[in-house]
């Protein structure tokens, strides 16, 4: 078969282009976050930052290529987007997709912030090393919202997900698996949780409680994200993760602000 039969093109370069953007928006969140590190550099910050950017670009670019045709063999959706390029148009729900999204988003952050507060009475205060401004968490939740689900979801999720039916061989479809399903979405989640950890070194030093508080801080959204991946489609991560992050690097700081 013809790669140009195994992908949809159209709404590959969408996912691309949006990824791409969403790197480019990341960049005054992390050079606010790491500055000290980025002063260590022994090139020059622009430069840096554009070998970064690339770096970004072509990884996404190879992700998408094994993502979409695993995710649509898997029988994963992306019913927005697709219904959008598409010239055959399907029903649609898109009002309670965005809806049920920001929901569980907002609660997700929610959730976070309190069990955030729970890990601080512990001792563990890692976001007051440094403040970065709201405008920048705007722009970095693009970041999660779509890099990171591409990566997360239809990458990681989906592959593990392949590998372990092709291990397992379940009868029937593979997404109505409930065993399988939360197997990758467990996995998914925990490593959502352990990429955190290289940034949180950065802020503070590592201890027992520092890793249990990037894994499961990180896990619950990464469980969220990945349910709704599951039950609505890669959009509805996307949405959800953009969502969660809004509560986090926008309203969060914000509301610290006028205290």
């Amino acid at each position: 078969m013809k790669i140009k039969n195994l992908i949809d093109w159209k709404l590959y370069f969408v996912l691309w282009g949006a990824s791409v953007f969403s790197i480019l928006a990341i960049l005054p969140y992390v050079t606010t976050l790491q500055a000290d590190v980025l002063q260590t550099l022994t090139i020059p910050l622009p430069l840096a930052l554009l070998a970064s950017v690339l770096q970004g670009a072509v990884l996404i670019a190879i992700v998408l290529l094994i993502g979409l045709p695993l995710s649509e063999r898997l029988g994963f959706e992306i019913p927005i987007l697709k219904n959008l390029l598409s010239k055959q148009k399907i029903e649609v729900d898109v009002a309670r997709i965005v809806q049920r999204s920001i929901l569980f988003g907002f609660a997700s952050g929610i959730a976070i912030i309190l069990l955030d507060v729970l890990f601080r009475s512990q001792g563990v205060d890692v976001m007051n090393q440094v403040s970065v401004p709201a405008w920048q968490g705007f722009l970095a939740s693009f970041y999660g919202g779509i890099s990171e689900e591409i990566l997360l979801r239809l990458f990681f999720m989906t592959f593990v997900l392949w590998v372990m039916s092709k291990i397992i061989r379940p009868e029937g479809k593979v997404i109505e698996n409930n065993l399988l399903m939360w197997s990758a979405i467990l996995l998914a989640a925990l490593l959502f949780g352990i990429g955190h950890l290289p940034v949180t070194a950065s802020l503070t030093e590592i201890t027992p409680l520092v890793i249990a508080r990037a894994l499961l801080l990180n896990g619950i959204g990464g469980v969220v994200f990945g349910w709704l991946y599951w039950k609505n489609g890669l959009e509805s991560a996307m949405i959800a993760h953009f969502s969660a992050d809004i509560i986090l690097h926008v309203l969060l700081p914000l509301l610290l602000l006028t205290m």
